[in-house]
């Protein structure tokens, strides 16, 4: 049975009713992802509890491997997943923004799923050190309470607007891999191509939030839902989950452009329980598992041959710009540290 160590606060929404589904459908499966060895599996994992339940749940009853998760934000896991390099304790290591896992691919091991055939290819990792999971553009969440038709925000260049000021959510990137990814959308956005033309705008971007950042992504995205802030920063599946529920918000792709980067799942190198960890990456990427995440769950499949979940804009019809991935993880540090600065730049110029 599904064990869960959660060392976060967990945002009020529910997959409950996906969770039950996926077990009955279980149950009465054919157990094609029967383990030749049931015995256990341990994930680290960033994702919201009844996301991760909904999912390994099904897993545990096709194969009988019994699975922990240990919940946590990514950057902790990955600086986990480092520190216990000499002897593992996790297996997997399931979510995480491409740029976040590709300075941290030294630690996992290559393995190359057998639906790769299948994946989007600009999405998959040369090395295969990690898997495409899904797709994740970042998206402004608003209030509609708090935020009238004539007002919504448009673009980048809108959060500036004076009015805003103190009533924008947004996560520390060095906490949270999705605010991670929309620093650095902002950089490649408003730098137009070029990220470092970027920290003007992210300078006042800072100011724009009042120099202050929220502990994980999760408040984000509830804060917003709840009336606490008017506009938040965050990732589209969270967004599309409270707007499917009658939450009154609605979302916003900003106009200057969003980055559509894969998170992943990675094989801890020197994994305890290697063979139920493939087992376990190609269940949660095969066609009928995405299909049931992109219908019920609101994400983006990592495949080719899963369409997007009714309700949600045809990528066609969202203006995608490129960014870097190897770049954003090369310079993570460099780039943490620069934000960090500039927040307590302003910190200090405004006590």
């Amino acid at each position: 049975m599904l064990e869960l160590h959660s060392q976060r606060r967990w945002p009020v929404v529910s997959w409950s009713r996906f969770a039950l589904a996926v077990v009955a459908f279980a149950a009465s499966s054919s157990g094609i992802w029967a383990s030749p060895n049931p015995a256990s599996l341990v994930v680290y994992c960033p994702h919201p509890r009844d996301f991760i339940n909904a999912i390994v749940q099904e897993f545990e009853v096709e194969t009988g491997i019994k699975v922990e998760v240990v919940a946590a934000g990514t950057g902790e896991l990955l600086r986990r997943v480092e520190a216990e390099k000499a002897s593992p304790l996790g297996d997997v290591l399931w979510g995480g923004s491409r740029a976040s896992l590709e300075i941290y691919k030294q630690y996992f091991e290559a393995y190359r799923s057998g639906n790769q055939a299948s994946f989007v290819a600009r999405y998959i990792d040369p090395g295969d050190r990690y898997t495409p999971f899904t797709a994740i553009p970042t998206v402004f969440m608003f209030n509609k309470n708090l935020v009238s038709p004539a007002e919504y925000p448009k673009s980048w260049a809108g959060l500036l607007d004076p009015k805003w000021r103190g009533m924008i959510a947004f996560a520390d990137p060095a906490l949270s891999s999705s605010s991670f990814e929309a620093l650095v959308n902002m950089l490649f956005a408003m730098g137009q191509g070029k990220p470092e033309d970027g920290w003007t705008y992210v300078t006042k971007f800072i100011d724009s939030l009042g120099g202050k950042l929220l502990a994980g992504s999760s408040a984000v995205y509830s804060g917003v839902a709840y009336g606490e802030y008017a506009i938040g920063v965050t990732f589209e599946e969270a967004a599309a989950i409270y707007l499917r529920q009658g939450a009154p918000v609605g979302i916003v792709y900003p106009a200057e452009g969003t980055i559509v980067e894969p998170d992943g799942v990675a094989i801890i190198a020197g994994a305890p329980n290697r063979g139920n960890a493939r087992l376990f990456v190609d269940f949660v990427t095969s066609r009928r598992v995405q299909a049931k995440i992109a219908r019920n769950l609101n994400r983006r499949s990592c495949r080719t041959d899963v369409p997007a979940a009714s309700g949600l804009l045809d990528i066609g019809a969202i203006r995608v710009i490129p960014g870097d991935f190897k770049w954003a993880g090369t310079n993570r540090e460099e780039i943490l540290g620069n934000f960090g600065n500039l927040v307590r730049a302003w910190r200090t110029e405004h006590r």
